[in-house]
Order: structure tokens, then sequence, then C-alpha cells
């Protein structure tokens, strides 16, 4: 943190920076080696040695709720609590005192008693914003302390002496949040965005919501929207005003209301699908409805009434029943009108002014609006003009050149607009993670414009839009805030990229060369375009991606070159990583404090790094399915299949959850349809490509699929998503399905104290379970599973004392299933209500130590239905041997018509997770045996499609024995 005096030596030396990022092209952007050399790097596991004591009871009236709000709900504890047991070393206390000497905003914070046990910071300051702003940067200096700390000294900590002032360089530095496109963010979380937008110096809030509001008399405005009803738009304003924050309603009275002309109610009001009809009173009877009502529970005296892309105004049903008339003319006959109903609530209005150029040009494109040489002055001329009390937004988020804002500015100021506002985005839109780098590039060069001499405006508004779904993660964009808080109070063109991770880690609680590091997943690695500087379109490659066919997946040709597993690869590594690191519990910095690690936001990173771990199993998937398809190797391809596509639905299926359980974290529940469809149907094709690829991997010759070598069908876990407990599909026929051991010149087999202790149910199944509600099982064979380990070769299940005929051991997995059976020489893998069996060899299972996960149970059931038939059957003389082998996990598969079932191989497991590792690949296989034995048992088929229809179970079968999987049914 620099001094005052500092600042001052230093000026502007319009030197690059690291923060004046490239464009994506030429790879620039915050890294770690960003960060000066010899400055100290803080990890996650560092505690905090600071703490902030704001002084609530002695702080002004009109700081205290808010302050108080900030405290309590900060997301790194650098706020002392004394709710909370702490051993922070160092305390800080901070006062406020509004002063008349400190300018219209400005702020001062000084150190004004710097030794002692507690140094005393007071901030002055002229509004209640920039007091908000003033206490982040205090929270940036304690951070910088902390790095200033070397094992010699620690007088930056002990002793702190700083003085912090700043200056806003606009009245307005608004943000505009999109709450329309299926994602209406929920209050506790407008809430949230408040604190941080407080502590930024963001001083106007505004909630862009065209039909996501509740009106009275017009139910259909909100309907299964998630709109916000009074009481939360009132709740919004009280909490917002507490932390210095206007709140403006933001809605849309020309075009872009398609949502609501959608409906009969309201089919005579339409022009076009999207534009409302101007001219007819009836019109605007409702306009007055809806201006009222978002008005109503706020306390300010501003509207934003939108009218942007209103494309094909007076072409549609307006032609018919008015004659065809200028473009411009309409929409300025129609702004009057609407001006007229704010007018006579006291509201001030302002409108998106990209119409005014596009009509002008008679083109509907950007270019129209961006096009240096259209200048709508002309058209304006010839009819009644732009009220003067209606404030132009020009909104600009593609372009990096300064100039080409000053110009456009000066343009709205040739149209009767003193004091235009600009806006700039943040790049959430059509993407799953905010794109920094472009965003801080496009911001850097309209906030350089708006502060410039020649194109100086009053207000400036960032944006947050949601197109194409509402995909992002809105809270990706803080660093793209704080980037336009940093630049809206400095004079500067540059922000140094040291001060920008300190504000980030201070404020936020997040790293920002990690966030940095997630808008890698839209990077075009070794891309050699260029973008035109007229208009410029970052890449959202995940995107495209993630939702494109697997199967026929059309933009493989256009990075067939590029190394993308690679590039996808190391970004998941990264940030799960840190993902992880942000959640363990075990790392707090302060005890008695939830959530006490230094970078706690970091926890966000998991979604783009659950998206790029997807898009390194599908980038390239096709190509490497079409060479072993083209070399006719069904074996290769197999291969391909099982640790490429199975993986690759696994990390599908993790994100969707991820996705989904975010989702209903930061936004309503509605609107979530939208996105869950496009997960199912990826899920759906990747299934199809799944079982298309193993159906012809496994195909023989006759074109009817042997039941050769299935060596094992027993109930249990599998990794594989698709195959974790589920509903049945036919409730009136469900039953519980047991798997019962029969003993038969058994011998010594190992397992527990006693026989007693084998009849004793094990602990439910695992699954992986997380807060953000993964749902994954453990692989390969259970650690859970009570087998005993002998000093020498694979532990068994069973027991030694059971007489012959008797059931062995009958474990239950907590599923309404029970396994697994062992014995000698036979074994019975079955059973429903049916007297049908099966015998196999005797089966051993090893397992591997592995650390016990997290469980979430399923529902214990304990149905054991044991044969009573078994010693009658033939097939099981003929069966009974001493072959051993393993059970590996499988699941049962519905590929085609009614009846086609299928046994399926579970993923392939590493060696030291493989229970096959090690086994002769001689032993174990009964061959053309077992398939004798099936077809012998005619009730083994329809049980076995009960299995399948009934019950959440899977079936096993060892993956390492098979060369087809057994049909049946």
């Amino acid at each position: 943190m620099e001094t005052e005096e500092q600042m001052q030596q230093n000026g502007d030396t319009g030197s690059p920076s690291p923060m004046n990022i490239a464009t994506p092209s030429s790879g620039g952007g915050i890294t770690d080696s960003a960060i000066p050399v010899g400055q100290r790097i803080l990890h996650d596991t560092d505690p905090i040695q600071v703490n902030i004591d704001v002084a609530l009871d002695s702080a002004p009236e009109e700081l205290r709720e808010g302050l108080r709000q900030i405290v309590q709900s900060h997301n790194v504890p650098y706020f002392y609590r004394p709710d909370c047991s702490s051993d922070v070393p160092y305390i800080w206390q901070v006062g406020f005192e509004r002063s008349a000497d400190i300018p219209s905003g400005s702020y001062e914070a000084r150190t004004i008693a710097r030794e002692g046990p507690q140094p005393r910071v007071l901030i002055r300051y002229s509004r209640a914003v920039d007091a908000f702003r003033a206490l982040g940067q205090v929270l940036t200096a304690a951070r910088t302390a902390e790095l200033a700390v070397d094992g010699s000294s620690d007088r930056a900590l002990r002793a702190p002496d700083f003085v912090i002032s700043e200056k806003a360089q606009f009245e307005t530095l608004a943000l505009m949040i999109d709450c329309s496109r299926n994602g209406v963010l929920s209050v506790p979380n407008v809430y949230a965005m408040l604190r941080n937008m407080a502590l930024m110096g963001f001083n106007m809030l505004q909630l862009y919501t065209e039909d996501t509001y509740k009106v009275a008399g017009e139910p259909f405005f909100g309907y299964l929207r998630g709109g916000y009803t009074q009481d939360e738009l009132r709740a919004i304003d009280d909490y917002a005003f507490s932390v210095g924050i206007e709140v403006v309603p933001c809605i849309q009275t020309l075009g872009h209301l398609g949502q609501i002309l959608q409906w009969p109610r309201f089919a005579g009001l339409r022009d076009t699908n999207e534009v409302i009809l101007s001219r007819l009173p009836e019109t605007y009877a409702l306009l007055e409805k809806l201006i009222t009502t978002v008005s109503a529970p706020l306390r300010s005296k501003r509207i934003h009434i939108g009218m942007d892309e209103a494309y094909g105004v007076g072409e549609g049903r307006f032609r018919g029943m008015f004659g065809a008339q200028e473009g411009t003319a309409i929409f300025v006959e129609h702004l009057a009108r609407v001006h007229a109903i704010c007018a006579k609530r006291g509201l001030r209005a302002m409108i998106w002014s990209d119409m005014l150029f596009c009509l002008a040009a008679k083109n509907n494109a950007l270019y129209a609006y961006y096009d240096q040489s259209n200048n709508p002055a002309d058209a304006l001329s010839k009819v009644e003009g732009i009220p003067p009390d209606v404030d132009l937004v020009f909104w600009d988020y593609y372009h990096t050149a300064p100039e080409i804002y000053a110009r456009k500015i000066q343009q709205h100021r040739d149209l009767g607009c003193d004091s235009p506002w600009m806006a700039s985005g943040a790049w959430t839109w059509s993407r799953l993670w905010c794109y920094l780098p472009f965003s801080f590039e496009s911001n850097r060069a309209s906030l350089t414009a708006a502060k410039s001499p020649e194109g100086r405006v009053a207000s400036f508004m960032l944006t947050i839009w949601g197109d194409e779904g509402n995909e992002c993660d809105f809270f990706s964009a803080l660093p793209v805030m704080l980037y336009a808080g940093n630049h809206a109070y400095t004079d500067r063109t540059e922000i140094d990229p040291a001060f920008m991770e300190n504000t980030f880690s201070a404020i936020c609680g997040g790293s920002l060369g990690d966030w940095m590091n997630a808008s890698r997943i839209d990077d075009i690695p070794q891309d050699a375009g260029h973008m035109d500087a007229r208009s410029q379109l970052p890449s959202n490659m995940s995107k495209w991606l993630l939702w494109e066919d697997p199967m026929l997946s059309f933009m493989s040709p256009q990075y067939a070159a590029l190394d993308l597993e690679t590039h996808y690869t190391q970004i998941a590594d990264r940030l799960l990583d840190c993902a992880l690191s942000s959640t363990n519990s075990g790392r707090s910095a302060v005890p008695g404090r939830p959530n006490s690690v230094r970078y706690p936001l970091n926890r966000l990173l998991r979604m783009p790094g659950l998206l790029a771990r997807v898009l390194s199993l599908k980038c390239h998937l096709r190509d490497k399915l079409t060479v072993p398809y083209r070399a006719g190797d069904r074996a290769a391809l197999l291969q391909v299949v099982e640790t490429r596509l199975r993986p690759l639905i696994e990390a599908q299926r993790e994100l969707w959850l991820y996705h989904r359980s975010r989702w209903h974290r930061i936004y309503k529940p509605f609107g979530w349809e939208t996105l869950e469809l496009r997960y199912g149907g990826l899920t759906a094709r990747l299934q199809t490509m799944y079982d298309r690829m193993v159906a012809y991997s496994l195909q023989q010759s006759g074109s009817t699929l042997r039941r050769s070598r299935a060596i094992g069908v027993a109930a249990g876990i599998s990794r594989h998503p698709a195959l974790l407990p589920q509903r049945s599909r036919n409730p009136s026929k469900s039953g519980d399905i047991g798997i019962t051991a029969i003993a038969s010149e058994v011998p010594d087999l190992l397992l527990g104290e006693s026989s007693s202790a084998i009849n004793s149910s094990v602990p439910p199944g695992p699954s992986m379970s997380t807060d953000e509600g993964s749902g994954l099982s453990v692989g390969a064979v259970p650690a859970w599973l009570p087998v005993t380990m002998p000093d020498s070769g694979p532990a068994v299940v069973g027991s030694p004392n059971s007489p012959p005929g008797e059931p062995v051991a009958t474990v239950s997995l907590g599923w309404p299933v029970t396994a697994v059976a062992t014995t000698a020489a036979t074994t019975v893998a079955m059973v429903t209500d049916t007297s049908a069996v099966c015998a196999f060899g005797n089966l051993a299972m090893t397992t591997a130590s592995q650390p016990e996960p997290t469980m979430t149970p399923f529902p214990q059931h304990n149905f054991h239905h044991h044969p009573s038939s078994v010693s009658s059957n033939s097939a099981f003389n003929n069966s009974s041997n001493s072959h051993v082998t393993t059970i590996n996990a499988l699941g049962v598969r519905e590929l085609g018509g009614e009846g086609d079932f299928w046994l399926q191989p579970a993923p392939l497991l590493p060696p030291e997770l493989d229970p096959l590792a090690g086994v002769p690949s001689g032993i174990g296989s009964l061959g053309e045996e077992t398939d004798d034995i099936i077809d012998s048992i005619p009730e083994l088929e329809e049980a076995l499609h009960c299995i399948y229809e009934n019950s959440h179970t899977s079936l096993l079968l060892d993956y390492g024995r098979v060369t087809a999987p057994s049909r049946l049914g």
C-alpha cells in the first residue's frame, strides 16, 4: 500500500502494467509471477496476523448497521469479533468521522496512535460509500503489512504507519446485475453482493428485471420465473441503504418483453414477439402500472426504463394499425410518453442509447451502434427530440482502445445529453465462468476514456449479463468489480497488479492468480488469430466444447492441431486443488471461526475445475475413437471407451451435481430447468455413445452375442454414476434382492472372530459426500467390507464352520441387495422370490488399503431369501469345481428393445486398486460351461429382469476374465 506522499511522488508513468492485459491471443494476464520479486506470498495455511476492531458503538449512525453487517459476514476473518475466540496477535482499532473538511467523493484513513497494544486508525469521509471504501483499503493495508513482515521485525503489524487517501472519479459508480435470463439472484446473495460493492466503492445497484418482479393484478409477471416481491425489493433497498448504496429499478418499457408478450393475456399489446405496441393507450396503462410497482418499495427517484435492442419497432402490428412510419420518430414518441409517466411520479429516467444510433443508420447490427461515422443527431433534428432530463447510457463491452469510447461519448453529447453514462461489462454471458483477461482489458479502455478530459462522464456502470441461460456464476465477476472500483478511485490509467492481488484477497477472500487461471478454460492455446479492434469477441470455447454433441463433435476439426487435453488437465488439477484447500476445515487460521481459511472464496474454483476436467476428457474424444474404429481394432476401441468415455460420464455427472447445488445456493430455483435440460441431453447422448460403442466393440460373428466366459453375478457397488441407487421403475413389483452363499465342502476360510459375526450387517455402502452435493461412489472392492486380511494371499469371505448346504455369509451392502457369497466349490448368486439359482466357482476378494471416505448411508434393507432347491439342481453338480476368480464392478444396461439387457464392464482400475492384479490369467474362467448353466435355468433370466426392473441393484461381473458380456433375457 503506497502512502499519500509516495503516490504524489510516483505519479502516472504510463508504463505498461500486467493489469493492462492484452487480448486473449497474446497470452497476457495476471499470474503468480506478477507479484513483485522479493514480496512474500501468503498461502492458504498461513495464519492471519491482524484483526480490525471496528468501533461500532461510536460509529456514526448512518454507518453503524452497515458496518455491523460487514463485520459479521465478511469472507476473510480480518475483523475482530468478541463472540469468536481468537489468538490473532495484533489488533487495529478503526473509527469513523464524517468531516466537512473532506471533499465530496474523498476520504482519508490515517493511523493516529501507532504504539500501544492496539494501534488506532481514523477514517474521515464525506459520503457513506467512501467510508466503506476506506474500510476496504484498511483491510488491504492489513494484508500488505502481513506481507511486509520478515523474520527480524513485525513493526508493520505492531506499529502501522500509513495515510491512505483517494478521490472518486465519478459521482455514481453503479453495478447492474441481470436477473432476467433464468437466474434471479436470491435476496441473501444480493446482500452479499452489496457488502462487496460497499468495500469496493460502488454506490448504486440496478437489478435488471424484464418480468421478474411481481405486479398486483398481473399474475404472469414473475410467473414461474422467481420474480421479486414488494417485500423483497424493500428489504434489498433497506440493506443497500445501510451500506451507502442506492437501488435503482431497471426494467424494460419497449423491447425485451417477450417473456410477457408470449401470453395470450398480452397478445393485443404485441408489435413483434419482443416489442410492445407503442401508441396504444392500453400499452401505457400497463407501463404506468409497471413503473409504479417497481419504484414504490425503493427510496431512489431514478429509474432505468431500458428500450435497448427493440429491433423491429413499428414493423409488426404497428405498421398494420398505424401505417409505415420512420423508426426514430416512433421511438422518440414512445420515449416521450413513458417519460411523462416517470415525471408524474417524480422519477428521473435513463435509457440504453443503442436504438437511437441503429434506427438512424437503419441497421440493427452492433456495427451500426459503434460505427464512428454514424451520428444520429441529424435524424433527431427532424423529430421533437429527446426530453432533456432523460439520461443516455452508452454501453460498449467490446473495444480495447480508449479513443473509440471517447469519440462515441462525444456523439452522445451531440444528441443533447450533457451527462451521458458509460456502461461496460464483466464478460459473464454465454459462458460458465467470467472471462477476466478481456474484461480487464475492455474496462481499462472504457474507464480511461470516461476519466479523460475528452470523454469525462459523471456516471459509470459495470454490467453483469446472463445471456444464453445464465450458466455463469455471477460471483466469478468479483475481480472485475474490484478492478472497476479501484480504477474509479484513481486518475491513473493503470492499476498495479500487486495492489489488485492484495485488495482481492482482503476484500473478497480469493487468490487473484488462481481466479485468473480459471479464465483459461476459454483460452485457445497456440491461437495465432487476431481480433479487429472495432468488435472483439473473446472465445467462449469451454461452452462450445461442453454442449457440442459428443458423437458428431463438429468442432473437433477446428482444434485438431491443439493439445487441449493437456491444457484442460493442467487447469483442472490446479483449480480443484485450490478449491479443496479452501474448504479444508482442518486449516482454520482463526480458532472458533468457520471458514476461516485465508482464501475461502477459492472454493468457487471447483466449478471451472470440474468443467476443465470434463473438457480434458471430452476434447479429442471422437478422434481417439475413430482411429481404432477405422482400423477394425475392437479391443482397442473398447479400451478407449472404458478409459476415456466412461470417466467422462462420471466427470460430467459430478459437474452437473455441483452446478445444480451452486445454482440453488445463489439463485432462486426457477430457471435451473433450462440448464438441467442441457445436462440431461448431454447425459443421454454420452450414454447412447457408450452403449453403441460397447455393443459394437463386443460384437461377434453371427449377430448374436454368446455369454462366453461369464463367471460371476452378484449385487454390489459401482463407480459408474448411472449405477448409483435409483428408484424402482416398477414399484408394484419392487422387492429386496438377496444374495446368499451356500456352503459345500467348505475349507478353512477367514472372516471375523466367530461365525456369529458373519451374519451381522455391514455399514451401508459409501458415497463420496461433499457440501456441494456430489454423489460419486467409492470404486473397486470397498474397504468397508468385513474381510480379514491374512498374512499372505487374498482375503476371502466365508465361514470356517458352516455345514454344507447352509448359508455361509450374508453381507449387507446397505442397498436393497446383499452380497457377498463364497465357498470352496459353489456360490449361489441370485435371487428374488423365485427359487432359481446359479452356481459358480469359489469367489475370493482382495481389498486395497485406503482411507475411509465420508459416508452417506443409503437406506438400509435386510431381506434375505435362501433358495431351498439348490441341492437338487443338477446344474450345480456340473459346475462344481475349485476355480478361483475375483469380483469387479459391472452394471446392467438396457441397450435397445424391450428385454435387451447386458452386463457391461466397469472402469479399469490402477494396479494398486485392482483386485485382479497378480491373478494368473488362466484362473477363474468357466468358459462355455457358464452359458450352459444359464441356458438350463429359464427362471434365472426372469429373475435378472426383476433385478433390473424392480430394485436399486447393480450386477457385478469380473471384467478381467470376460471377453464378451452376458446377454440376459
